[in-house]
């Protein structure tokens, strides 16, 4: 994130003697650490006009609120014209060389979702068969069509929070290894 600028001519100009900050009357800790930036020299890596002269926000924030206060007909986007945001170049991280085994991570989870699909499967048809189980063998003892699908609805209803149960604790034992 951007926290200075570089120091165009014009603000260089200004802060010098007889520029045009000088009739302003800048506090004397103020102008110090603007000449200090202003005059300290940083190294512009990929810059083309080499050194560049840093000055942070606080500092040009402290200027536009003196200039401010004296009611100053002197604005600051004036003295800012030539200068420039700096951005920091951005270090990226080297690469982790540990998890380069991604085709490793792909089959845990091809085969996670597998076991996952399966266990789906087989409470569908677990409640399915005994939902039809208790259907057809219910016609024995009720002649009525209602109370053979109620009879298979309630065993079908049953059986799958029997093995929803089951499911439950065997994912918890699983969970309790990691």
């Amino acid at each position: 994130m951007a926290s200075s600028f570089v120091a165009g001519e014009r603000l260089v100009r200004a802060l010098g003697p007889g520029g045009e900050l000088e009739p302003e009357k800048l506090p004397q800790k103020l102008r110090a650490e603007l000449e200090a930036a202003v005059g300290k020299k940083h190294k512009g890596g990929d810059s083309p006009r080499g050194p560049q002269r840093l000055v942070s926000f606080r500092l040009i924030r402290d200027l536009h609120q003196h200039l401010r206060e004296r009611g100053s007909t002197l604005y600051l986007h004036e003295l800012l014209e030539g200068s420039e945001i700096h951005l920091p170049e951005v270090v990226k991280p080297p690469r982790d060389s540990r998890h380069g085994g991604t085709l490793g991570e792909l089959g845990k989870q091809v085969r996670s979702v597998k076991a996952l699909v399966i266990t789906i499967f087989n409470f569908i048809v677990t409640v399915a068969a005994a939902f039809v189980c208790t259907y057809l063998g219910s016609q024995y003892i009720f002649t009525e069509m209602a109370s053979r699908v109620l009879a298979a609805v309630i065993v079908a209803s049953v059986v799958g929070l029997a093995e929803l149960y089951v499911m439950v604790r065997a994912m918890e034992g699983e969970l309790g290894e990691l």
